[in-house]
């Protein structure tokens, strides 16, 4: 075969992509998390692996945090543990001293006491509350529980009576990333978290005949959210606030999670600045504490899962990717409709196809990335999907026994 004429052009450097920052890009043609190649990192410890990067889940609560101050409001920060329970994640947490752990089930509760939380440092915010959870909290009388349902209210108050507690509230209004509708935990469809306005007195009177005291409430209305979203945000706090005024020397409002990260080209990071102005212009009169869970926000940017092509091959007009993990590692593609962005972890110079990424499960809905437009794939070469810090592996199944992997902390 005879040599081509020409050969391709070296590639040149490119201006920083939407997704780089100081801890994430290309270096020397290698993609680098902090001074850690994935390349290298991908072929010594295998694949399926996820990899969070510690600094960057520390700077994204400094943050955070920063931002709460500049309410003016006596702050805490409690993180959602259900985004990611990988111990090594939750002790690094633990030993910075700056926030406590969310958890939403008894076997959270355990991990997070045996990661070194101290009972009064974890809220605990479930729903359909059984009675074996109902007797683990018993055990737990420190852990700040928030109530999501009178029948909660009623199983606790018979195993732990005069339990200080949260009410979970449903406002009624949601939010989410680009107004997602998967995302929303209220809104116009009735929803099962949380007490709605019309439950609300018989919920304080039910605490009040059964010795809870109530000292707090809590809502969570929905995912992801950006700065085009905050007006959304004004709305539900808007509407959490009669159940607020009713509650008078409440020590905490809980605003749960929900804080997103630019996830494609078209995102812009969720502005601080002014979120915290409208989280003080609605509180600025309140004696109470201000309480936020952020899960994805902490550590989604933080994580990358590395997978490797298996299979190219064109099957009518898509040219399919085949990669060694699906959605039974990663579900969100699949349950939420939101991206992964994938990168080569070696850049290649090489022409650009749209291409649709595969998963290893055999399930028509095992597709990473649909119709993305991607450096010619190679069989054998390594991928790194983006913001997987959240909602991957905690969220992972071992659907067609397909469900090894491993983790590390970087």
């Amino acid at each position: 075969m005879s040599a081509p004429s020409r050969l391709p052009a070296a590639p040149r450097a490119p201006s920083p992509a939407w997704w780089e920052r100081s801890d994430l890009g290309y270096r020397r043609d290698t993609l680098h998390l902090g001074r850690h190649d994935l390349e290298d990192l991908g072929r010594t410890r295998g694949t399926p692996l996820f990899a969070y990067h510690a600094s960057r889940i520390r700077a994204n609560l400094r943050r955070l945090q920063a931002a709460l101050s500049d309410t003016g409001k006596r702050t805490g920060v409690f993180y959602a543990m259900k985004s990611n329970r990988f111990p090594p994640l939750l002790r690094f947490l633990h030993g910075l001293g700056r926030c406590g752990v969310d958890v939403c089930s008894p076997e959270e509760l355990l991990r997070a006491r045996r990661c070194g939380f101290a009972e009064e440092a974890i809220s605990y915010t479930g729903t359909s509350m059984s009675e074996a959870d109902a007797r683990c909290l018993a055990r737990h009388p420190g852990v700040i529980v928030n109530c999501d349902s009178l029948s909660s209210m009623r199983r606790l108050a018979r195993l732990a009576p005069g339990r200080r507690i949260g009410l979970r509230i449903n406002p009624a209004v949601g939010l989410g990333y680009r107004q997602n509708p998967r995302l929303r935990y209220a809104g116009g469809t009735t929803t099962k978290f949380g007490i709605y306005w019309e439950q609300f007195f018989a919920a304080l009177a039910l605490a009040e005949a059964s010795g809870l005291r109530v000292e707090g409430l809590h809502f969570h209305a929905g995912c992801g959210y950006l700065t085009p979203q905050l007006e959304a945000l004004e709305a539900v706090l808007v509407a959490a606030r009669p159940f607020i005024a009713a509650v008078p020397g409440l020590r905490y409002v809980n605003l749960g999670g929900g804080l997103g990260i630019p996830l494609v080209a078209g995102d812009a990071p969720l502005d601080l600045a002014a979120w915290s102005r409208v989280v003080a212009r609605h509180f600025r009169r309140d004696r109470c504490e201000i309480w936020v869970e952020p899960g994805d926000y902490l550590v989604k940017d933080a994580g990358v899962l590395l997978l490797e092509v298996n299979t190219v091959e064109r099957k009518r007009d898509t040219l399919f990717v085949g990669v060694n993990g699906g959605f039974n590692l990663h579900p969100e593609p699949a349950f939420y409709a939101l991206p992964l962005l994938p990168l080569p972890c070696r850049r290649r110079a090489a022409p650009r196809r749209r291409v649709t990424i595969a998963g290893n499960i055999n399930e028509a809905l095992d597709l990473l990335a649909e119709n993305v437009s991607f450096p010619d794939p190679v069989e054998g070469e390594l991928l790194a999907f983006l913001n997987a810090g959240g909602y991957g592996a905690a969220m992972s199944s071992n659907h067609c026994m397909r469900g090894k992997f491993r983790e590390i902390l970087l």
